[in-house]
């Protein structure tokens, strides 16, 4: 997977890509429609950052390129690509549990804040994409 150039892009099946780990300067794009919903995406080196609907909805830290992101009742699946370990911050419900799956191994359950933020650590320096499944 590569970076996303034009930042934001759906895919054929319906799912985002977004997000540019490799660029020097911050970027930006607003009011991209999906769905009916409105995204937000902020992308570097340093940060990557979506909003639905000015909602939260992913950060990370470092950036990363984020690839077939796809969010429904039963949780969120994609794939991040980095040049670096990333923390990976995604809004979800309040107060509940979940269970993560990096490259299809348990990391086990965990639990969102009462804000609904579910925040993990992803290991990318040298890894090329990374799957990431989170399930209610």
């Amino acid at each position: 997977m590569a970076a996303v150039t034009e930042l934001i892009r759906t895919e054929s099946d319906g799912s985002l890509s977004f997000g540019n780990h490799r660029l020097s300067a911050k970027a930006k794009k607003e009011d991209f429609e999906n769905g009916g919903d409105l995204y937000k995406v902020k992308t570097y080196r340093e940060i990557t950052k979506l909003e639905r609907n000015g909602m939260f909805v992913y950060e990370s830290v470092p950036g990363t390129s984020v690839g077939h992101f796809r969010e429904d009742e039963n949780g969120i699946s994609f794939l991040v690509e980095g040049d670096e370990d990333a923390q990976l911050t995604l809004g979800l419900e309040d107060e509940s549990e979940y269970g993560v799956k990096v490259n299809g191994q348990d990391a086990g359950r965990v639990c969102t804040n009462l804000g609904g933020k579910l925040s993990i650590s992803v290991e990318l320096a040298g890894a090329g994409e990374v799957k990431v499944e989170i399930t209610r």
